[in-house]
């Protein structure tokens, strides 16, 4: 059966209420958060600054670190460590928001590097085990398996001995994390890679899932929405863990290797996965909240986008169908550091809503960093509603 065109109405969700979406900044943060976004909304500075900023990090420039601590990185980082992150964590917990913590390690190589990504990401897991605000962490395959292994298990290609023994280990490294969190009672994200990895990817997840998901939702896919083959995935998925007897976990996203992904297609010739225009991918993505709330008991979900619409439409779907708003299988959340106007009404209105709080040294997260400054140039971008916002809010204040 087709499923209907959603209609997008807000159910007394206010998300230009600035008092809520600001109150937790004293009016010097306010101010420090407009000029850095200010600063953000130039493309030509942002593109310049990411790639002198890029090099500089890497060559250990003594004056680049203190100046991105001091600002894009207090604005989208938790910390350079757990301990340091504990501050965010408290602090949006204060707004009834919840954290998902985030160690930026991605691309490793070399078994010690991928070893120790492991033995960190355990360590995210006990302390979200130890804090109840902490309901989960995040993880990246491509932190913890180089990414030509990825690369070749994609493509279906004959392992070498040595491959054959690197991939048992990245099978045990994401099992000893999947283990301990079912065992604290934490719950683990897989991120979404591009398209030339994600297969095997996906397969390795779908393991864990079944593994683990049997009781209740340990482990999460991440569906990249902006696929055309995505909802497809999502419903077959489910109606695999149906007939074997587990749940998914599904954090819904759009994407973020559009560009990348549709010039790699062009380069090589196949028809690039990612839908032809917006309203598709738009549609794909409500679509697929629809189908996880209207089998939300099977299915535990996480409505993760920037997107206005979309969240309303989620929490008219959990009134409508009559969904308790804080049965853990519901969720929402955004990037820490960005749309607190979005967080933080949808907590003050009830709903189950985490921040994504990436930590980690400043030299592993650029890559990151770069990520959220460029996203958030472009016109479609989050820049120009913060800004508006961030103004509003200063005029409230009357500053």
């Amino acid at each position: 059966m087709a499923v209907p065109e959603p209609e997008h109405k807000s159910i007394n969700l206010d998300f230009s209420n600035t008092r809520i979406a600001f109150s937790d900044k004293s009016d010097s943060e306010l101010t420090n958060t407009y000029r850095l976004f200010k600063l953000m909304s130039k493309k030509l500075l942002v593109d310049i600054g990411s790639t002198i900023g890029l090099f500089a990090v890497k060559a250990n420039l003594p004056f680049v670190k203190p100046i991105v601590r001091k600002t894009i990185f207090k604005q989208f980082v938790g910390g350079e460590n757990l301990l340091d992150c504990q501050p965010a964590i408290d602090r949006l917990h204060k707004n009834d928001t919840l954290t998902i913590l985030d160690y930026g390690a991605e691309g490793k190589s070399g078994e010690d590097d991928l070893d120790d990504v492991m033995k960190e990401t355990i360590k995210a897991v006990e302390l979200a085990a130890s804090n109840s605000s902490v309901p989960a962490i995040s993880t990246k395959l491509t932190g913890l398996a180089d990414d030509e292994l990825l690369l070749k298990c994609n493509e279906g290609e004959p392992l070498t001995p040595s491959e054959q023994i690197n991939f048992g280990r990245l099978i045990d490294r994401i099992t000893q994390i999947c283990s301990r969190a079912e065992e604290l009672g934490v719950s683990v994200l897989v991120d979404a890679e591009e398209s030339w990895m994600q297969i095997a990817i996906d397969k390795i997840v779908d393991e864990m899932m079944a593994k683990f998901n049997k009781e209740k939702v340990v482990v999460y896919n991440t569906y990249q929405l902006y696929r055309h083959d995505k909802l497809a995935q999502l419903k077959s998925d489910h109606q695999i863990a149906q007939e074997n007897g587990y749940r998914i976990g599904a954090k819904l996203v759009r994407g973020a290797y559009m560009d990348k992904e549709r010039k790699r297609a062009e380069e090589k010739g196949y028809t690039s996965p990612i839908h032809l225009n917006k309203a598709a991918v738009d549609a794909d993505y409500d679509h697929s909240l629809k189908f996880c709330m209207e089998n939300y008991e099977a299915i535990g979900s996480i409505c993760a986008t920037h997107n206005i619409k979309s969240n309303q439409y989620q929490a008219k779907l959990i009134e409508d169908l009559g969904i308790p708003k804080d049965h853990s299988h519901i969720n929402f959340c955004q990037l820490y550091g960005m749309s607190d106007y979005i967080t933080f009404n949808l907590a003050d209105a009830g709903f189950n809503v985490a921040k994504y709080v990436p930590y980690g040294p400043i030299k592993e997260v650029v890559p990151y960093l770069i990520r959220r400054a460029k996203e958030n140039t472009s016109i479609t971008g989050e820049v120009g509603r913060e800004l508006e916002y961030i103004t509003k809010e200063m005029k409230r204040r009357g500053k």
